[in-house]
């Protein structure tokens, strides 16, 4: 058995081979050019190269190396599925097959097309589950009163909007909402409510979808959210337990200790 890795951006293609390598498997990696790091290529002993719109090529290149399991992991932002990349035969009819575009539909059928070429699509974390916090505070300091009407109100509005598919953070001041996250990110969410709320003190939250689909779109905290937190005058933040992958967890957390910011883990409804 063979396990490939559909790379996108950021630190988690790296975090998914070295668990799998202190497992003893060595992944093929197919990273995407317009998203991932190209420090990726001194990471693995086997990595492609692979545009966005190349679906026909990532599948002759897994079975050509014999895959029959892979991962996904590292963003691929929304928001190429409307720049200039160019899709392939493949890719083309798949896109006119989907009556939406939302993310769960489109990933959701490329993992389809995927497995009916043999290629079984696992959860992103299926190497990475210590990584994933259980419930409770994680941080020194515990939300205060103001901050945990915050989390209530805001988990209320972040599950309407994961369950529609828009986004899945929001950030709350005094139980209204400041922000909602679509397309750009939850960092673009975050700048734009620490100029709406004027420097006043907010509170991010961010959830998994219903039923999330753990194989793709997993909810991903790092450090430089937690960076930009400080910067905006974020002092909260509240995640789902058990569906939030945190990079560099322990730096994430010290962090947030030394400059007051309370982390909690919620649990998911």
């Amino acid at each position: 058995m063979r396990y490939g890795l559909i790379a996108g951006n950021g630190k988690f293609p790296f975090l998914v081979l070295d668990a799998a390598r202190s497992q003893g498997i060595d992944m093929v990696v197919a990273a995407i050019k317009e998203e991932a790091f190209e420090e990726i290529d001194s990471a693995a002993n086997t990595v492609h190269w692979v545009g966005l719109g190349q679906l026909g090529k990532l599948i002759r290149i897994f079975k050509q190396e014999g895959v029959t399991q892979a991962i996904m992991a590292g963003q691929v932002k929304h928001k190429q599925i409307f720049s200039s990349i160019v899709p392939d035969l493949k890719l083309v009819k798949l896109l006119a097959s989907l009556a939406s575009k939302n993310t769960d539909s489109l990933i959701g059928a490329v993992a389809s097309m995927l497995e009916e070429e043999g290629i079984a699509l696992l959860e992103s974390t299926a190497f990475l589950k210590p990584l994933l916090p259980e419930p409770g505070t994680l941080t020194v300091r515990a939300p205060n009163d103001s901050e945990i009407r915050d989390i209530e109100y805001g988990r209320n509005i972040a599950r309407e909007i994961a369950r529609m598919d828009i986004g899945q953070s929001v950030v709350v001041r005094d139980q209204a909402c400041v922000a909602v996250e679509a397309m750009e990110g939850t960092d673009a969410v975050i700048r734009r409510a620490a100029a709406l709320a004027g420097n006043q003190p907010i509170t991010v939250v961010k959830v998994s979808k219903p039923h999330q689909d753990m194989r793709f779109d997993v909810p991903v905290v790092g450090l430089p959210t937690v960076e930009l937190m400080a910067e905006a005058n974020a002092t909260a933040l509240a995640i789902d337990a058990r569906r939030t992958l945190l990079i560099d967890r322990e730096k994430l957390v010290a962090f947030a200790n030394a400059r007051q910011i309370s982390i909690i883990a919620c649990e998911p409804d």
